[in-house]
């Protein structure tokens, strides 16, 4: 089995378990009476925890490899899935969630790993792999959650748990490490966050993070009111949310399995990154005019090629930008700033669902949606003033092809 299939497996079976959550957890919360500002919290706290964790988990991905990082990351991951699934609680559910935050940022961990084993040039295609993990996540997972919570809300976690301790026996097993001993950080190490904008293209580097935090902010608003506007909308239960998840899944694996590398080639990482992040923006704005079921299908498929378009690319960027031996604590940056904004985006979602409580069903999630396309149109306009370096500026170990 080939490095980069395992790596796929374990973002696809991280993502299959965040994928799970989406349409059961606002609903598994209300099951204890959670209020939408607990449900916030409960969204969040988990990027709360990789905030700490990311970079901490990077930095031992550079000091120790990618392998020992994401074996026993993955071994948190199920222990997490395991209490949720248990829970009998709304406080056993913030432990759960506490748990699996602090044991899940295995993601940078995983971007390092293909960054280790790719060129360059074919790195933002390679971080499509990713991608089109993501996407298959987001196609199975809600659906997994939805049809699962059948049986009883406890049953999507632990089957995701089971997923996790599978993938724990493979890595262990079949993965190589991919940093070689010359590119480590050695123990006497001991860098500051903001050495890692030396090593590099430091300034195009922040506002890439920059960009990456809003756009996470502002998609992380969507998806956490999602289950809930389409119960209150269409009277949808978790199995036909889960089922709309799915279709959006199928779309980010298409576009990012299969068609992210023929796009960089023609438009360049830089306009496709532009163009999504202006199309989620225009997306987040629309889902809340929606009137029908088919229009819901509508916008939620501009919605998925825009996140496939920008994602990668962000990553792919961000990953250009720092010497090979920093990309293990770079990418834990970009992460965190992910994370935080998968923390902000559910806190201002269950705070600005209160003001609209006591309005016509029609206007229900009114005001976060609106808010979220605004700050991914914040986004939008810090893309603008992102540049690939010219390839005579570059640091020795990388070099690009220009725009196209």
């Amino acid at each position: 089995m080939s490095p980069l299939l395992l790596i796929f497996l374990t973002v696809f079976i991280d993502m299959v378990g965040f994928g799970i959550i989406i349409p059961v957890l606002p609903l598994y919360a209300e099951h204890f009476h959670a209020s939408p500002v607990e449900i916030g919290w409960l969204t969040g706290i988990y990027s709360g925890m990789q905030i700490l964790f990311v970079p901490l988990l990077g930095k031992l991905s550079d000091r120790f490899g990618r392998r020992p990082i994401l074996i026993v990351s993955l071994a948190g991951t199920a222990f997490g899935f395991l209490i949720m699934g248990w829970a009998t609680s709304l406080a056993l559910l913030f432990v759960a969630r506490i748990i699996d935050g602090a044991s899940g940022g295995n993601i940078s961990t995983a971007q390092a790993y293909i960054a280790d084993i790719s060129t360059p040039e074919n790195r933002s295609r390679s971080m499509g792999i990713i991608g089109a993990a993501f996407g298959l996540g987001f196609t199975f997972g809600p659906m997994i959650g939805g049809v699962m919570s059948r049986i009883s809300y406890g049953a999507p976690f632990y089957f995701a748990a089971a997923l996790a301790a599978v993938n724990v026996v493979l890595l262990y097993f079949i993965l190589p490490e991919s940093l070689a001993a010359e590119h480590r950080s050695k123990p006497a190490d001991r860098s500051r966050m903001n050495e890692i904008f030396q090593h590099g293209h430091g300034r195009l580097f922040g506002t890439i993070v920059a960009t990456y935090f809003f756009t996470i902010t502002g998609f992380a608003i969507m998806t956490t009111l999602f289950a809930l506007f389409t119960e209150k909308h269409f009277g949808f239960d978790a199995r036909q949310t889960g089922y709309v998840f799915g279709f959006i899944g199928i779309i980010s694996v298409i576009l990012q399995g299969g068609l992210i590398g023929r796009l960089i080639k023609m438009f360049g990482e830089t306009a496709l990154a532009r163009s999504g992040l202006l199309l989620l923006s225009i997306g987040l704005a629309a889902l809340q005019l929606v009137p029908s079921v088919s229009m819901l299908l509508v916008v939620s498929g501009l919605i998925a090629i825009a996140n496939g378009l920008s994602t990668p690319t962000l990553n792919g960027l961000a990953s250009q930008m720092i010497d090979r031996g920093w990309q293990g604590r770079a990418l834990g940056i970009m992460q965190s700033a992910g994370s935080m904004g998968r923390l902000i985006g559910p806190l201002l979602a269950g705070w600005l669902l209160t003001f609209d409580l006591n309005r016509p069903i029609a206007e229900y999630a009114r005001t976060p949606l609106l808010a979220g396309g605004g700050i991914l149109f914040i986004a939008f306009i810090l893309a603008l003033t992102v540049r690939k370096p010219a390839e005579d500026k570059m640091p020795p170990e990388i070099t690009l092809e220009a725009d196209a």
